[in-house]
């Protein structure tokens, strides 16, 4: 391979971490709802058939899902319920992928601006498996940012 062309592999799905407010929150085993969509309008120019004009009107962003074993820290559920008592707690919210060479490496990150939950859902519970049990957090926020 010729010196000047950098080989630039993609970065595996498996390997990530979350931290809420620079603590790194282990155990999350997906995380989905990375998303940004820009609205626009669509105007008719007078006359003219074969063309449509696409406005961009703002953008809006797909409320984030964190899925994790059920484990003893409470610090999820607490912050889903301050929520509900009406204490709002903003968080900056980082998911940070990592290359297979270097685990602690952070090659590549998302951050959701003001985060909060706005959905806590508690595992399926079944007598007849093995599964782990599973709870869910939906974050809504107010931007995404990509960094390294």
């Amino acid at each position: 391979m010729p010196n000047n062309l950098q080989r630039l592999d993609p970065f595996l799905s498996q390997r990530f971490m979350v931290e809420i407010e620079g603590i790194v929150v282990a155990g999350f085993s997906d995380v989905s709802g990375l998303q940004a969509e820009t609205e626009f309008e669509e105007i008719r120019e007078g006359g003219v058939n074969d063309f449509v004009y696409k406005l961009p009107k703002g953008t809006k962003y797909q409320n984030l899902t964190l899925k994790r074993g059920l484990t003893t820290s409470s610090a999820l559920w607490d912050w889903h319920r301050n929520i509900v008592a009406g204490k709002i707690t903003f968080k900056t919210v980082s998911i940070i992928l990592q290359s297979a060479e270097a685990a602690w490496d952070y090659d590549h990150q998302y951050q959701l601006i003001r985060a909060y939950p706005v959905k806590w859902s508690g595992p399926e519970l079944k007598a007849d498996g093995n599964a782990v049990a599973v709870e869910t957090l939906e974050l809504a926020h107010h931007g995404i940012k990509k960094g390294k």
